[in-house]
């Protein structure tokens, strides 16, 4: 069992309050039982989740839409192992939805996992993707510094020279000039 397994199971063994359910959800191999649990009415969100995570991982492509929701989750940990499943879903739609997602500004408090996500998957979505985000980060007293610095950060990891201009326009916000200067030194030299 892989570490992101790991917490997600102890994570959701609390959250379920079922044992029984959530024992046959970690235990089953079938992944159309699985899938089942995705579109049956009624399933509790931790039961969804365990099954959207488990096929994502599996590469079954019927979790993907579960998936980008749990992508856009309020709660940390549910994006995290969202975006840990979609990342080896390998299905051809995920940087396009965590493009939209990492851009849209009325869920940029949730930007965060899918801007590493883009990273990941080293789409051709992501720098547009990054960029877009970070300019949009640059104003004054923006509070999401975080979704700021994994911009940053991304724009280094890929080294696209296309970065270079809001990188450099971030070297004048204090809370990310070491990160965008290393981010910088990251690109093709000019």
């Amino acid at each position: 069992m892989g570490e992101e397994l790991r917490s997600l199971t102890e994570r959701l063994r609390q959250e379920s309050g079922a044992p029984a359910a959530y024992e046959w959800l970690v235990a089953t191999e079938d992944l159309n039982e699985l899938a089942g649990v995705l579109t049956a009415p009624g399933r509790p969100l931790w039961a969804r989740e365990l099954a959207a995570f488990r096929l994502g991982v599996a590469g079954d492509r019927r979790a993907f839409e579960s998936l980008v929701l749990l992508l856009n989750h309020r709660d940390p940990q549910r994006c995290a192992s969202a975006a840990h499943a979609l990342a080896r879903l390998g299905d051809p739609r995920t940087a396009r939805a965590a493009a939209a997602l990492a851009t849209n500004e009325l869920r940029v408090a949730y930007a965060l996992h899918p801007i590493r996500l883009l990273v990941a998957l080293r789409a051709p979505e992501a720098v547009p993707a990054l960029i877009t985000t970070l300019a949009r980060r640059l104003r004054p007293n923006d509070p999401y510094r975080r979704v700021a610095l994994a911009c940053v950060e991304g724009l280094g990891a890929l080294g696209d020279e296309r970065g270079r201009a809001v990188l450099n326009e971030a070297l004048a916000h204090p809370a990310l000039a070491a990160a965008a200067a290393g981010a910088l030194k990251r690109l093709p030299k000019q």
